[in-house]
């Protein structure tokens, strides 16, 4: 036997837990805010009344506190809990069921329209292959003609081209060769420039102390060569001749290293019989350039010097200059101090000194300048002249 609930009179008609009698309702009561009992009115019992009547409505379809329900009640309220149920089952499985659809249309539209795309790009790219060759097919001769023109003209052009720079290549070797040839020329004259200072050209005066029309040395008054043991030649101690060059080697033009006239120590002197008598005016001396002397410098050469002139017999010698040598300008002119109104048949060049050199002094070419005839200013002369 299961127990019955309060309130709900059981099989026999017995009381309810409060001792009531089944069939009489027991009366309520209130609590007071002093904390009595107090019974409840007729207003107090209608608000009592909503208040379940609304608690019945959100939690339970029978109110607890309502009369005991019965068997039909129970039922009902069980139905209407499983109604509740069902249909929040419903609502849910509904949402569910829309949210799924509307994903899979979604999902439908995007793969309908990935297609859509795919087939557009396969459709251009058909297109963009298959466009060139039919329009070369499409094009007529009204086109083509004007296209092969233009190609043959940029091939012409290109032809041009490479002839044109073919030619400007032919022009710059031409141009170089011109400028070589130039050079050539500057430096031929350049080299007939040298030829002629050497040659002694470049004065363009004559020179009545040379060998070859008829100058001479007088070596009665001239002193002795310089005899050096280099430059002789022996055979069993028997001497066979001498190399060093003789006076009148300075009345030659061919200068060159070792071909000079050498006196011993620095003081020494030559006398050249000119050519003819002659009024005198300049005396040249050349030497040898440092660079192309074998001992590397230039302390042989002469440095002061003294000029006479020489006429009658017995000589008669007339002062004529004193002068010095630098022998970094290789040939050097001098102008005569004293130009007497005469003639003269001789010259004395009278060395005082050399630029350093103590065994030796080197004469290379000695020139003699003038005049046949009388020049028409002759200047006076400041010096005397000398016994």
């Amino acid at each position: 036997m299961q127990p019955t609930p309060a309130g709900i009179p059981g099989p026999g008609g017995s009381s309810n837990a409060a001792g009531t009698p089944a069939g009489q309702r027991s009366p309520r009561t209130r609590v007071s805010k002093e904390g009595r009992k107090e019974p409840w009115g007729l207003r107090g019992q209608g608000a009592e009344a909503s208040r379940c009547q609304m608690d019945d409505a959100f939690l339970l379809p029978i109110g607890l506190n309502s009369p005991p329900p019965g068997l039909t009640q129970c039922i009902l309220g069980c139905m209407s809990w499983i109604t509740c149920l069902a249909s929040f089952l419903r609502t849910q499985a509904h949402q569910v069921l829309f949210n799924t659809c509307r994903c899979k249309l979604l999902f439908q539209k995007l793969m309908e329209n990935t297609g859509v795309l795919v087939l557009c790009i396969f459709g251009f790219w058909i297109l963009s292959m298959q466009l060139p060759s039919k329009m070369e097919v499409w094009q007529d001769d009204s086109i083509r003609g004007p296209l092969q023109s233009l190609r043959m003209y940029q091939e012409k052009v290109r032809d041009h081209t490479g002839e044109i720079q073919d030619l400007r290549g032919n022009m710059n070797q031409l141009i170089a060769k011109l400028q070589e040839m130039e050079a050539m020329s500057d430096e031929q004259k350049m080299a007939k420039k040298i030829m002629k200072m050497i040659q002694g050209d470049y004065i363009e005066k004559p020179d009545f102390a040379l060998k070859s029309i008829g100058a001479s040395i007088d070596f009665e008054q001239t002193s002795a060569t310089y005899n050096h043991d280099k430059a002789r030649s022996y055979w069993n101690w028997i001497r066979l001749w001498n190399y060093a060059q003789p006076p009148d080697v300075i009345l030659e033009p061919n200068v060159t290293p070792g071909n000079c006239w050498a006196f011993s120590g620095d003081r020494g002197q030559v006398t050249i019989r000119l050519a003819q008598k002659v009024y005198l005016s300049n005396l040249t001396l050349q030497h040898i350039p440092k660079t192309i002397s074998l001992s590397g410098s230039l302390d042989s050469a002469p440095k002061d010097f003294v000029v006479y002139g020489m006429e009658g017999s017995p000589r008669e010698e007339v002062f004529l200059g004193v002068f010095q040598f630098q022998p970094e300008n290789i040939i050097q002119m001098f102008q005569l101090q004293n130009q007497p109104s005469r003639t003269f048949g001789a010259v004395k060049v009278k060395i005082s000194s050399n630029w350093g050199n103590p065994r030796f002094t080197c004469l290379y070419r000695v020139r003699v300048h003038g005049s046949v005839t009388p020049p028409r200013d002759q200047p006076m002369s400041p010096y005397p002249e000398r016994d």
